[in-house]
């Protein structure tokens, strides 16, 4: 085994909220190390922008719309993927949503809702796309779980409780296809400031106590995920599977810091 082993010539990815945020950052991530890449979203004219990301980096890519509570467009997704690349090796789940709610004010509406995103939506992609892999004998499943899949957050259950469920689906759905080839594994970010959670971090109380509570005390950088994804997706984790990988700035080691 040498570096060789960290690229991705060769290999096809699929990234479910691949259009912006974390999503995107991997999916260019991905590109960058070799591999050709569908980076997919429910809007159209993000998922065409972002494909042409992909393709500015010399890599194959693929403007299919998806909705990951949507089983059909899932499937279309899978099959166009398969026409245009020939198989898919790597899946990324990245498509998310939370919403800052006190539990005894959560809607079941708000709880099923992010659940049915953040969880659900996770196990569909994982059986539509898990299948092929299975069949071919070969695959790499990145979850995005979460810092909430461990420790609580304040006023956002429905996101923590389906994260820490993302954490839990992850090393079920590892043992049960470790002997398919198919080797299925989550990275836990920190505090990533994006679109999604921009507004409860920037000169909040929130986001202050997350510096404080961060060793490196900064927020973390997009791109600073992607090395992660890489080495999960590529041969280099071959034996490696049912892992969370936390990328935190140390949030999850920090007792007290000064």
């Amino acid at each position: 085994m040498g570096y060789k082993d960290l690229e991705l010539n060769g290999k096809a990815a699929v990234v479910l909220g691949g259009t912006s945020g974390i999503g995107r950052a991997i999916a260019l991530g991905l590109a960058q190390a070799g591999a050709d890449v569908a980076p997919s979203s429910r809007r159209q004219d993000q998922v065409e922008a972002a494909a042409r990301e992909i393709e500015a980096l010399g890599r194959r890519s693929l403007p299919v719309a998806s909705d990951v509570t949507d089983r059909a467009s899932l499937e279309k997704l899978l099959h166009s993927a398969i026409d245009a690349f020939g198989k898919v090796d790597i899946l990324v789940n990245s498509a998310g949503r939370t919403k800052r709610t006190p539990s005894l004010d959560l809607a079941e509406e708000e709880w099923s809702g992010i659940l049915e995103t953040n969880l659900t939506g996770v196990m569909r992609a994982c059986q539509i796309f898990g299948a092929h892999m299975v069949q071919r004998r070969y695959g790499r499943i990145i979850n995005i779980a979460s810092i909430g899949s461990f420790i609580a957050m304040y006023e956002v259950a429905a996101y923590s409780a389906s994260k820490a469920a993302v954490a839990s689906l992850t090393q079920s759905l590892a043992i049960e296809w470790a002997a398919h080839g198919v080797c299925v594994n989550a990275i836990a970010p920190g505090v990533f400031p994006s679109a999604l959670n921009r507004h409860l971090l920037d000169g909040t109380p929130r986001g202050k106590e997350w510096l404080v509570r961060t060793p490196m005390k900064r927020f973390g950088k997009l791109e600073e995920l992607a090395g992660a994804a890489i080495y999960l997706a590529s041969e280099a984790a071959s034996f490696t599977t049912g892992s969370v990988l936390v990328v935190d700035g140390g949030i999850l080691a920090s007792g007290v810091n000064q």
